[in-house]
């Protein structure tokens, strides 16, 4: 199908479709790019022969909203869209993002909380019988009982609470094929419960064999520890060469079945997925309220790969497009290059090319793609294991041939670039090139933190490993006459970071001479083993204790701490350094954070401030008093008469 997929009747007419198979409900705007979900489900599945129809943004108050392209044929479809909806919607204050950039014009709050849950139930209550299947983000990380850091809840499978028939996790290429040519042959959605990358409900166990049972739901609701287990089992699972089968047992007989994941796409497969009619904007009725915002990130990066083995506690990458690299093609990449440079608005910059991590572009050992990955071991950390396979060549190659291409003035890499990764590269020839080629002046890091305490709590590599990364680059720099500069990507109050950590990382940006101007506090999300950690209070890996911050004050001391040089921090930073018994930091050494305030909240004892307060006229409280002002004039009244 030529040109933008339907979204309203007028264009069911004009393309000649009586009734869709598919109709697709999405939480963010219709942007037809490889950068967003709903686009690469659309395509793939017009490319297998099905028809698919979009309803972006339906008015979940009313229920005609989700009936304007008909019932479909086969089932309904459902994102919330490129995020989750509640990430998308509020900090990690709970107050209220002012923009959505996947909303026409950034316009916020054009989807529900919980979008996918809500858009089910619209469905559910005037279709009562039509299959509906949800997929994307923000369902593939809600597939089983996950903690829900909005309502401070652990809350059921997202499968339960929407009343849909079926989630696709994951990337979702592979297995929603296999649903709708399933549903084609006339199988019922209730009997699709042989694919890989699917979670279904049922009420018997008898027709499966060789699974793991996870403990219950009303296990983890009674005691948290129990669900650090259950994650743990979910994340050793999460390889589709040694995944097991999970099920986890609500009340009444009910059962919630994960299948294994579906296997890494082949570098074919990924450019067949890539290499479709894509519009590669969004809808044309968007543009009267000023477009969709989020295209200026991607419109002119490009994708590589998919997956990342770096292992990230805080990074939900393992749960939904794994830990084994997938790649495109040079070719396939090149191709979509040269989309790019025919753009008009086109000025000559590859704004990325990358991924999850930039400068991954194979497996991390040859076992992985017959084998599978590891369980119970990372292959970057604590240390790289000695089976990594460690080449930029191939990565380096892409960037060569990107650069060369007509039209093409500067190739960039933004996306996340994993530093122990290239200092584990014996050969520089990609790093020196990076550092000539690829930089504009900023290179963008997340080494997160500098404690060793809190790196081991969060999955990366010491801070000892991003010094020499550090230096390195320096280094570089210096030889080829370049001033390019490095800006870390810090995170304040994960768990297992105390009063005491945060103060040191204040100390190292104190030394290092650089103040953040955003700062990071930990977030959590859905399935990720951090989150795990903040709501259980146990490391899911040893299960053993973990400090945590919850207090909305303590995450504010420790998120003030990294930007203790902003006056509106100043008291947060006084009442933190007091805290942490680092009144040593308060004063007029350039080792201090901050500088003393008069008063008696400055760091230094009441009778200095009292010796000061009374040389000066003032009383205890700092007022003035007569005697002073008195004595003042008299001395003024001296100098006079001199």
């Amino acid at each position: 199908m030529s040109g933008f997929l339907p979204i309203s009747q007028k264009e069911l007419e004009e393309k000649n479709i009586k009734q869709l198979d598919f109709v697709y409900i999405i939480g963010d705007a219709y942007v037809d790019h490889p950068s967003f979900g709903h686009a690469i489900i659309s395509r793939i599945l017009e490319a297998h022969g099905y028809t698919v129809g979009i309803i972006s943004q339906p008015d979940w108050k009313d229920e005609k909203s989700i009936a304007i392209l008909g019932e479909p044929r086969l089932a309904f479809l459902i994102s919330a869209g490129n995020m989750d909806s509640m990430v998308n919607h509020y900090f990690v204050s709970k107050k209220h993002r002012p923009k959505d950039a996947y909303t026409p014009g950034g316009e916020p709050y054009k989807r529900p909380d919980h979008a996918t849950v809500v858009y089910g139930n619209l469905i559910r209550r005037t279709f009562k019988n039509t299959p509906i299947i949800i997929g994307g983000i923000e369902a593939s990380l809600r597939r089983l009982a996950h903690y829900d850091y909005w309502s401070d809840s652990l809350k059921r499978s997202i499968l339960l609470d929407s009343g849909a028939d079926l989630i696709s996790y994951g990337m979702g290429e592979t297995s929603i094929v296999e649903i709708a040519d399933a549903l084609n042959s006339g199988i019922s959605i209730s009997d699709i419960t042989f694919i890989k990358g699917t979670v279904y409900k049922t009420k018997s166990l008898d027709h499966l064999y060789d699974y793991l049972l996870l403990p219950s739901y009303e296990a983890m609701k009674k005691e948290p520890v129990e669900y650090a287990k259950s994650f743990q089992i979910q994340y050793e699972n999460t390889d589709p060469f040694t995944g097991k089968i999970l099920v986890e047992a609500y009340p009444n007989g009910t059962y919630v079945v994960q299948n294994t994941p579906c296997e890494p796409l082949t570098m074919e497969e990924m450019d067949h997925i890539y290499g479709q009619p894509y519009m590669r904007t969004y809808h044309p009725s968007y543009e009267s309220a000023g477009g969709v915002p989020a295209i200026a990130e991607i419109k002119f990066s490009l994708i590589s790969n998919r997956g990342c083995f770096g292992g990230c506690s805080f990074c939900a990458l393992t749960f939904h497009q794994g830990r084994t690299v997938q790649v495109r093609s040079h070719e396939s990449i090149i191709e979509e290059a040269k989309l790019i440079t025919k753009e008009k608005d086109f000025k000559g910059y590859i704004h990325d090319v990358g991924g999850p991590t930039a400068n991954f572009r194979h497996p991390s050992c040859e076992k992985q793609l017959t084998k599978g990955v590891c369980k119970n071991r990372q292959c970057l950390f604590p240390k790289p294991c000695k089976n990594l396979y460690v080449d930029h060549k191939d990565y380096l190659s892409l960037l060569r041939k990107l650069r060369d291409l007509p039209g093409i003035k500067k190739v960039f890499v933004r996306s996340g670039i994993r530093f122990d990764y290239m200092l584990a590269d014996k050969d520089d020839t990609f790093f020196k090139e990076l550092v000539e080629h690829h930089i504009s002046g900023q290179l963008k890091v997340a080494p997160e933190h500098i404690c060793d305490a809190v790196l081991s709590k969060m999955g990366k590599p010491e801070n000892a490993v991003y010094e020499a990364f550090l230096e390195k680059y320096r280094r570089l720099n210096k030889q080829m006459g370049k001033k390019q500069f490095v800006v870390p990507y810090l995170m304040s109050s994960h768990p297992g970071s105390t009063l005491k950590e945060a103060v040191a990382l204040a100390e190292y940006l104190r030394d290092l001479g650089y103040m953040p101007e955003q700062v990071q506090d930990f977030y959590p999300t859905p399935s990720t083993i951090s989150t795990v950690m903040y709501y259980t209070g146990v490391d899911p890996r040893t299960l053993k204790p973990v400090y945590v911050v919850k207090n909305p004050h303590e995450k504010a001391l420790q998120r003030a701490l990294i930007q203790y040089r902003n006056p509106n921090n100043y008291d947060l930073v006084l009442e933190a350094l007091k805290l942490a018994g680092r009144e040593d930091l308060i004063g007029f050494d350039k080792k201090c954070l901050i500088r003393p305030r008069k008063g008696f909240g400055d760091g230094r004892s009441k009778w200095q401030d009292a010796k000061e307060d009374k040389s000066k006229g003032k009383d205890i409280n700092g007022n003035r008093n007569q005697k002073g002002q008195r004595k003042k004039k008299t001395i003024r009244n001296v100098h006079k008469k001199k």
